[in-house]
């Protein structure tokens, strides 16, 4: 009889190089075995070079006799036991110290008889495992182990209701997810290998993922699964749901043998289900790095239907094109954005249909004469093809500066048609690029100095179109802490601040610019004067809510009116805070953007009434007094 781990192995030595992992629990575990507490009898040789570790299935018969030969627990029909043989993944299934010691030492089809101290069984100290009534648990045990085979498993669950076997690699790295349309061949045993159901002839079973079509265990074992790939996938009951591939039965685990013969990729582009990519022909390349970028050409074909009953086709590249494709720039707003999100999610070569909802559709953009208001759209898409945009590696200051220019003005071109996230990228496009790029003289320092100004401001009254008055001012801020005197950043920060409720940090940007350049000053007392009804309509709000509150007699309580006309009110001041035009932009650059309308910051209605502490108190006569 040999005996199994004498004592502990020594640490090894400390490398400086590389941090000592914590112990793990089976580990710490571990460090508790002393010579002579298991020892081990071979009883018939097994085959292989080595034995299980940590991250392999193992699947043993266990008997457990005294040491004068009473069977005490069995796996084994024959003694009394179900039959069924044990299924554990060591480092995650909780087993006794002895056997998580004694049975790595083992090899394939091997028989061991291991005598076990009680304290290396359930007499443990913190056993993880409860010993069965009656069970001898402080008496020295005979165990007797059949290793029937051990492979590296596939943990799909953490509570090792679901495992996976691979039987055959696959090919790619893609699995299917919710909602993939997914083929396989699928059977299924008991654990004694009683067949259940086979689906191998035929057509592979076809199910959606995230159906509940198959049950949820095996579901999950094939969310892990490539294509090709051959599997057995073991389901603990907690996870045979009931479902239209088989009915729900009482063993305690079922084994799956699965095929994975294919899955088509199905995207819900918006998460909502109303527009669905999926695909129809396989591309080439790997996803997502070899899908079109920002700013690629690209070259598609593609029919539109309209999905009424008749599903009318209302325009075919290869029909009302003479067949040529359709070539578009990525970014700018050239096809309907459900068209264009979904093209970006392809690889060359690719064929996908897609169902759009009307407001990704033609209803935010140019309608063709045959395409009804509110039309459900179905695009067949195949990208052919696309270009990546111009690396700017190597181009000269002047051919940059160029290329920056293009951008911008389709950024321009963009935000004049109200795309303001698609101008605002293009913008901030050429601002990384801008990271790169070195001026040689002053000249150039120059010239670059100001388009990068100018492009910070654009992307400042993007921020103010979507009403994020506090990203403008910090975008503003770019600008004026290099060049406190940048007219147009003055005013562009001012009318953020405005919109945000800043009345003062508005009123001295304002008056900043009249005194820096005084041919602004037109500019600067408009702003004023609409800075000023701004200030006038908040006072006038602010009386209006507050109405009454100091006008009760002595000891009777206070009711401030709720404002009835509080949605009138807002919208009466959203139209008038609408700027007109930044006329200082449009006078000196006939690129730059017309303003925001003003949208007061998020902050509640209690702070947008009073924004400058006493001010409003001191508009009623009244004195500053604490509120309670």
């Amino acid at each position: 009889m040999a005996i199994v781990n004498q004592q502990p192995q020594q640490d090894e030595q400390f490398s400086p190089q590389k941090k000592k992992k914590p112990p793990t629990e089976d580990e710490k575990r571990k460090e508790k075995i002393v010579a002579g507490s298991l020892m081990k009898a071979l009883m018939r040789p097994g085959g292989g070079d080595s034995g299980p570790s940590d991250g392999d299935q193992v699947i043993y018969h266990c008997t457990i006799r005294t040491l004068d030969g009473v069977v005490v627990e069995s796996t084994r029909s024959e003694h009394g036991g179900k039959g069924i043989p044990i299924r554990h993944v060591l480092g995650k299934s909780k087993m006794l110290l002895g056997l998580l010691e004694g049975i790595p030492s083992m090899l394939k089809g091997e028989v061991a008889m291991f005598k076990v101290k009680p304290q290396l069984h359930y007499s443990e100290d913190d056993c993880p495992i409860s010993a069965p009534d009656g069970f001898p648990k402080d008496d020295e045990l005979h165990f007797e182990i059949e290793l029937i085979e051990f492979f590296k498993a596939k943990v799909v669950t953490e509570d090792l209701g679901v495992v996976k076997k691979v039987v055959r690699e696959g090919q790619g790295w893609e699995c299917p997810r919710e909602p993939y349309e997914v083929k396989a061949w699928i059977s299924a045993k008991t654990v004694t290998g009683k067949l259940i159901m086979s689906h191998t002839e035929g057509e592979p079973y076809f199910f959606t993922f995230g159906k509940s079509e198959v049950p949820k265990g095996l579901e999950m074992g094939i969310g892990t699964m490539v294509r090709e790939e051959k599997a057995v996938i073991y389901v603990t009951s907690q996870y045979l749901t009931e479902s239209p591939l088989m009915p729900v039965i009482e063993d305690s685990e079922v084994q799956f043998e699965v095929e994975l013969v294919h899955f088509i990729q199905v995207r819900d582009v918006l998460g909502d289900g109303r527009l669905v990519k999926r695909r129809i022909r396989d591309g080439k390349g790997d996803f997502p790095m070899d899908c079109p970028l920002h700013d690629s050409l690209l070259h598609v074909h593609y029919k539109g239907t309209v999905l009424n009953e008749e599903k009318r086709v209302f325009y075919d590249t290869r029909v009302d094109n003479d067949g040529k494709p359709l070539d578009f720039c990525s970014g700018e707003g050239l096809v309907p954005e459900g068209f264009e999100l979904c093209v970006r999610l392809m690889l060359p070569g690719e064929m996908a249909l897609v169902t759009c909802p009307p407001d990704y559709a033609y209803d935010k953009f140019p309608r063709p004469s045959n395409v009804p208001e509110g039309a459900y759209i179905q695009w067949e898409i195949e990208l052919l093809s696309f270009e990546m945009p111009k690396d700017w590696t190597g181009m000269d200051f002047k051919s940059i500066m160029n290329e920056a220019e293009n951008i911008r003005n389709t950024g321009n071109r963009l935000f004049k048609e109200g795309k303001y996230e698609l101008a605002k990228a293009k913008y901030e496009k050429v601002l990384r690029e801008f990271n790169h790029v070195n001026p040689q003289d002053d000249d150039e320092g120059k010239v670059f100095a100001d388009t990068r100004n100018l492009l910070y401001l654009n992307v400042a009254a993007c921020y103010l179109k979507f009403g994020e008055c506090r990203k403008s001012i910090e975008t503003c801020n770019k600008v004026l802490e290099a060049n406190p005197a940048h007219v147009k950043g003055l005013y562009r920060r001012g009318m953020a601040y405005m919109g945000n409720g800043d009345f003062d940090e508005a009123r001295a940007d304002f008056k900043m610019m009249i005194k820096v350049d005084k041919s602004t000053e037109s500019d600067a007392t408009s702003a004023l004067l609409k800075l000023k009804q701004k200030e006038q309509e908040v006072e006038k709000k602010a009386r209006k809510q507050f109405k009454g509150l100091f006008d009760k007699k002595p000891g009777e309580i206070a009711e401030v009116k709720a404002n009835e006309d509080e949605g009138q009110v807002t919208s009466e001041s959203q139209k008038d805070g609408a700027v007109q035009g930044d006329s200082s932009d449009e006078t000196n650059s006939e690129d730059s953007h017309e303003d925001a309308p003003l949208i007061a910051d998020r902050r509640g209605w209690f702070s947008y009434f009073w924004p400058t502490g006493s001010r409003i108190f001191s508009s009623l006569g009244l004195q500053r007094c604490t509120i309670l």
